[in-house]
């Protein structure tokens, strides 16, 4: 599913974000990656959408190779991951239904196609009835369940969320998980980056920590380990 072999990640600074990586994830799995900031956490995983391009070593998803993957090929990879990002990065002149049809317009879906997926996932994410709202009328939950709706519109096979829950109370980040885990017994394969030390003890799954670049730490239904 997702392989990284060796990798290595240098900025320009000389900063090392990337030290060595060598993981398997597999189909189905979910998994936090879990670390201090300034880590690697957010290289790791936007290496996985080539946001990010290793500067050595291999990088494989889906059975793509992404270190010698064309640029043009790019977005059409990209149609496989879905991404959600703690800032949401909704588009506030469009309504919630129009966030989430967006998604498929831009790859030409049939209209039909888009109705009815649209209308799908937002009942998944408990949002048929905000479909006509626009993002700021929405609560920083609602706004995060639009961001899951557009990120898993195309059916991807995996979904990379950083920091989901970072700006939400905890009554609504567990509202979040509750969708996390719908999504997850479909066979969609999650990568979840967070600090929230709390759900990741509560809801366990396997844990990748990443400190100084290298993942110090791999355990089946691990727990946070870092102070909170």
């Amino acid at each position: 599913m997702i392989t990284m072999t060796n990798v290595y990640k240098t900025y320009a600074n000389g900063v090392q974000a990337a030290n060595g990586i060598t993981v398997k994830i597999k189909q189905g799995e979910f998994v936090y990656v879990v670390g201090p900031s300034g880590a690697g956490k957010s290289t790791f995983t936007k290496m996985m959408y080539r946001e990010e391009k290793p500067t050595t070593g291999s990088i494989n998803v889906n059975g793509l190779s992404l270190e010698t993957l064309h640029e043009r090929d790019i977005p059409y990879f990209r149609r496989q991951i879905g991404v959600i990002f703690q800032n949401f990065r909704l588009l506030p002149k469009l309504t919630v239904h129009e966030n989430v049809a967006f998604a498929l317009e831009v790859i030409e879906e049939k209209r039909e196609v888009i109705e009815k997926r649209v209308a799908e996932v937002l009942k998944l994410v408990r949002l048929d009835d905000k479909a006509d709202s626009l993002p700021n009328q929405l609560s920083g939950g609602e706004q995060q369940r639009v961001a899951i709706a557009r990120a898993i519109v195309n059916e991807p096979k995996v979904v990379i969320a950083d920091e989901p829950t970072g700006n939400l109370d905890m009554d609504t980040a567990w509202e979040i998980m509750d969708i996390f885990k719908e999504i997850n017994s479909q066979g969609t394969t999650i990568i979840m980056a967070t600090h929230n030390a709390e759900i990741v003890d509560t809801i366990r799954h396997r844990v990748l920590a990443i400190e100084g670049g290298k993942i110090v730490r791999d355990e089946v239904e691990g727990g946070y380990g870092y102070e909170s």
